[in-house]
């Protein structure tokens, strides 16, 4: 509230799924903290496989978690209250308010049976948010216009109606086909929907802005809908993504004077955002790949985390990935794993229950001795460990030393918990996603390499660098944004 006006519920919702709705709700939660508001995010449904614990120990999309982020305040779970994590092309793990409830098909999912139940829940939680923060900046899922899941939509026009939210509808001009994208969404609304639709954004704009001033006109008349904006296109800005689809575009060639670090592209590959500091430490050079040779080339190798741990093992095993990691390593390269990482690391890992599939035990890469068994329930949680440093957990299975192999931990967390295993500088793992964001964790990796760095050794403040592109995203939505119109939409009367 600035002036003791209280601003309405805003959704962006989208044409299409990728148009840009994380990014400019992301955006908007720091510019209306920057204007003096106590924004939060929220999005009923998210479908991801990158996630984060919340300071209770829960389970939320990893985009909510940096949106409330942009608006300075701690996440939580009431920002995501459902989520969705694909286990497979059919099922998925449902996560109801930060706790898994089980494993659903598809097809059974999204039928009208039992969807009541969930409604209920994702609006209750919309309602608890909203007495604590305003606004609340929604974001709704993939499009708009999908009329054939009208009836079981948790997430969109249903969820803003429920708000009473204002709608801007978000399009991508890079795609192309903006016009028929925005035009359609629009009249595919029911006569009640479309009143809640006060704006358009034209995202993804590459050029000149002065071309597309017909186009505004054109999308206005024909809609009778404001544009509200039409945001350029930017490369210099690095916000967290929320979905890995370029990891592999990301450069395999070495470079002098500099760690080059490989992290393993597996098929399930979750909590990628784990490694964002390392792409921009100047010390480091970091790719993701599964080519034999590439990993042959590299530094450190690090096995990140799986959402399916045994699937990912016997297909490295099967393409030849496991064994030019453990080659690697005989050659001196640090290997280290996090999470389904670090599992896979070990001498086995056991599913006596089948929670992951049929397979019951796979052997490992044998670089750690330690055993895991995947267990039903989930570890979530956020922890300290080493004098200050932070992380978190999100896994399922426990992990002990194999056979008569003496303890040696990574870490020890402030409550005197052992986590990982260590057997030297270049041979490692742990359960702590998020280690990577410690910078003495991080020179103390980099440590063994240190007569390659160039004059770029120095240690990266990833907090600072975040903050600082929060603002450059805030500054470049709002000099291409309307935020005058958009407040006066926000605190109008219908």
């Amino acid at each position: 509230m600035v002036d003791g006006k209280c601003l309405h519920p805003l959704m962006l919702a989208g044409t299409g799924s990728d148009v840009g709705k994380s990014i400019l709700a992301t955006a908007l939660c720091r510019i209306f903290l920057q204007d003096g508001y106590h924004p939060a995010p929220f999005k009923a449904q998210n479908m991801a496989l990158n996630s984060y614990a919340t300071p209770e120990g829960l389970e939320i999309g990893r985009a909510q978690a940096v949106q409330a982020e942009a608006a300075g305040i701690p996440c939580h779970t009431d920002m995501n209250p459902l989520l969705l994590k694909p286990q497979s092309d059919h099922t998925s793990q449902v996560v109801l308010n930060g706790k898994p409830i089980g494993n659903r098909d598809a097809y059974d999912y999204f039928r009208k049976e039992g969807r009541d139940e969930l409604k209920r829940e994702v609006c209750a939680a919309f309602d608890r948010l909203s007495q604590r923060y305003n606004p609340i900046v929604m974001e709704g899922a993939g499009s708009i216009s999908e009329i054939n899941l009208r009836d079981s939509d948790l997430v969109n026009m249903p969820m803003a109606r429920h708000a009473g939210a204002d709608v801007i509808l978000v399009g991508d001009i890079d795609r192309g086909g903006v016009f028929a994208s925005v035009y359609g969404s629009i009249a595919l609304q029911t006569p009640e929907d479309r009143k809640r639709i006060k704006g358009i954004i034209i995202n993804k704009f590459r050029g000149d802005l002065r071309l597309f001033e017909d186009g505004r006109k054109m999308l206005e008349d024909l809609c009778g809908v404001p544009v509200l904006g039409v945001i350029p296109y930017y490369k210099d800005i690095h916000i967290e993504e929320e979905d890995s689809v370029d990891l592999a575009t990301k450069s395999m060639q070495a470079e002098r004077g500099k760690v080059n670090v490989a992290v393993v592209l597996l098929r399930h590959l979750s909590n990628f955002t784990d490694f964002n500091v390392l792409e921009r430490d100047p010390r480091v050079h970091l790719f993701y790949t599964n080519n034999t040779d590439d990993l042959l080339k590299s530094d450190i190798i690090i096995l990140p985390g799986s959402k399916s741990t045994l699937s990912d093992l016997y297909e490295l095993r099967r393409n030849g990935v496991a064994q030019a990691i453990i080659r690697a390593h005989r050659e001196g390269t640090t290997v280290m794993g996090i999470c389904g990482g670090y599992q896979m690391m070990g001498v086995e890992v056991c599913d006596p229950q089948h929670i992951e599939g049929n397979m019951e035990r796979l052997p490992g890469l044998g670089l750690l001795p330690v055993t895991t068994t995947i267990t039903e329930e989930k570890t979530t949680r956020q922890v300290s460990f080493n004098g200050g440093m932070q992380g978190y957990e999100i896994h399922c299975g426990e992990t002990h030393p194999y056979g008569d192999a003496a303890s040696s931990p990574l870490v020890v967390f402030d409550n005197g918990q052992p986590d990982g295993y260590k057997v030297d500088a270049h041979c490692m793992g742990t359960y702590v996603h998020g280690i990577l964001d410690n910078a003495p964790f991080i020179d103390m990796l980099l440590q063994p390499f240190a007569e390659k760095l160039n004059e770029a050794n120095r240690t990266f403040d990833y907090h600072a660098f975040k903050e600082q592109q929060y603002d450059l995203l805030a500054d470049h939505v709002r000099k291409h944004l309307n935020m005058d119109l958009l407040y006066q939409i926000l605190q109008g009367d219908d």
